[in-house]
């Protein structure tokens, strides 16, 4: 499917009257959530898609910030001719999500929310972290003088390669600048914007998005419920895929969810 410009891959399932959407995590491919498209299309429809820059998709061609990504969803709904959906977002499209529904003019309703292990809210830094990225700013500085990597290119090329987490260091260069605009940007602001049922899952051992930031979003959203699995880290939903399974079928009413 082309939407602006881009090639976008897209998979629908399922033939329900009730439309599901899954919004990915960041680098990931739109079939690491098979599994919970299987477990919905026997009464939804479910639609899958890589967002731009991810699978299939083309990146964008410049640098997106999340409302970038919330504007490329209004698109894409309006293409597919969806009026009213249930949304589910794991991690970085949890991002996305919570963009969605605190905007005032949707082209479409968001029925319910399924967040999990979802980003949005900003990390607190230690007093040793924030010295560690005083450090990274001076050195970065330093490095990016032409005098300094012509004398010294070899050291500057491998302190680079070592920086950030493995998603910036395994990103092209506009989408390391997509996460970078991502992350330094807080939403705890917007969660009480949220008016839709929200159900959080999280696993107890994520340390990507630590079950604090669930806790917040807990206690900030109006209508939001949390589910802890224990052991689990930030694909909660694949470590522990018979309780996840289970806690679909329920909360989307589908059949027996013992």
């Amino acid at each position: 499917m082309e939407i602006n410009g881009l090639n976008i891959n897209v998979r629908i399932s399922g033939e329900g009257d009730d439309t599901v959407i899954i919004l990915q995590g960041w680098g990931t491919g739109l079939s690491v959530y098979d599994s919970l498209a299987d477990t919905l299309k026997i009464r939804y429809r479910v639609v899958q898609f890589d967002l731009p820059g991810f699978g299939r998709s083309d990146e964008p061609e410049e640098p997106w910030d999340v409302d970038g990504y919330a504007d490329f969803f209004c698109e894409l709904v309006r293409k597919l001719e969806i009026n009213k959906a249930t949304l589910i977002g794991h991690s970085y499209g949890g991002r996305i999500i919570i963009k969605l529904a605190a905007r005032e003019n949707l082209p479409f309703t968001i029925d319910r929310i399924v967040l999990i292990d979802s980003a949005g809210v900003l990390p607190v830094r230690t007093f040793t972290q924030k010295m560690k990225i005083k450090q990274y700013k001076m050195i970065k500085k330093l490095f990016d003088t032409k005098l300094f990597y012509a004398l010294f290119p070899e050291l500057v090329d491998d302190w680079r390669s070592r920086q950030g987490s493995a998603d910036y260091r395994n990103a092209t260069p506009v989408m390391r600048q997509c996460l970078v605009k991502a992350v330094n940007e807080d939403l705890t602001d917007l969660l009480p914007l949220i008016k839709q049922d929200t159900l959080l899952i999280w696993g107890d051992k994520d340390t990507a998005t630590p079950l604090r930031d669930a806790r917040i979003m807990e206690e900030k959203i109006p209508n939001a419920g949390l589910v802890v699995f224990e052991g689990a880290g930030h694909y909660s939903f694949l470590e522990k895929p018979l309780e996840f399974k289970n806690i679909m079928r329920s909360f989307f009413r589908i059949g027996d969810a013992s």
